[in-house]
Formats: C-alpha cells, structure tokens, sequence
C-alpha cells in the first residue's frame, strides 16, 4: 500500500501523517535517538562510519526544530525510528531527500512509508526529488525504487561508489 500524507504540508514544517506513522520537526525528547543514528555503526555502514563526538555535539544542538528535518515516530507508541531530511537545492539545485533508522526498525517497511510519504509531498513543491546511496546498499538501492525513484546517474564521491535516484514530477 502507497503510503501518502494524509495533507500536503511543506516538507520540513508541517508534519506528516501516514497510515503508521507521524513525521513531525524533531523534539529535544527525540536527541538520544537521533544519536544513536549518527554513533551506530550499522545505520553509518553506508554513510561514511559513525559522527565523531564533536560533530555530534555540534548536530545535537542545531538537530531540534531544524527544517527539513522529520523525526519519523511510530504512531501507536511514539517510539522515534528515523530521521528523513529534505535539503532543497542541494544537489545540482534538485531537492534530496535523505533517511536513515534504527537497526531494530529494519525490515518492517516503515522507511518505505517515510521515505515515500516525504517524497509526495515534495513533489508538490518541487519538479524533481533525489536521493543518493551508495551502490553497495542493496537495501536503501530497493527502498528507492519501491518509492518510484529510478537510478538517473552512477560516480564516486566520497571515496565510494555511489548511484543517484531521481523522481519527477
């Protein structure tokens, strides 16, 4: 089932409401699990390795409240799962959409209805939505395409291969 917002909020302002899920501004209560995402080595895996403490210091203080950034929380408990960051203009003047979760929240599709509740609603405001991976992340390469997102461009960056997704309008 396509996960979509319940409204057509601005990316970043208004929450999100999906069938299981609230993506809504992150709170000061939400700061030890969005932690957790830049210190896990798991959830970093793809992303560079985990944020050293500095720059976690330095994210923690800017993290709440910040635009563009949903903390995706679990309706029936508000337990925090992930973060999904809209960024516009970041890549080339094209909005990106980026995601991360928690381990223990893999594998149960709520990345999919984030990430694809987001990406509707930006396309509202925005022609073109993309999302970048690195190519050896077979699980985010699916999630991507599972959201209508289609491979548009491969290079390195970041001393890794990396694959660009691009969805239109």
């Amino acid at each position: 089932m396509a996960a979509s917002p319940i409204s057509a909020p601005t990316p970043g302002t208004a929450p999100l409401v999906t069938e299981r899920l609230l993506l809504r501004p992150v709170r000061a209560a939400d700061v030890p699990a969005v932690t957790r995402l830049w210190t896990d080595p798991e959830v970093r895996r793809h992303l560079g390795g985990p944020v050293t403490e500095q720059v976690v210091r330095i994210r923690q203080r800017r993290v709440v409240g910040a635009p563009g950034v949903h903390a995706v929380v679990r309706s029936a408990d508000d337990v925090v799962l992930g973060l999904v960051s809209v960024e516009p203009a970041a890549r080339e003047g094209e909005t990106e959409v980026s995601y991360q979760f928690l381990p223990e929240h893999w594998g149960h599709g709520y990345a999919r209805e984030a990430v694809g509740a987001v990406v509707e609603a930006t396309l509202l405001d925005t022609p073109s939505v993309v999302a970048l991976t690195q190519e050896a992340n077979a699980p985010s390469r699916r999630l991507l395409e599972a959201v209508g997102m289609s491979h548009a461009a491969s290079f390195v960056e970041y001393d890794a291969h990396q694959v660009l997704y691009r969805r239109s309008r």
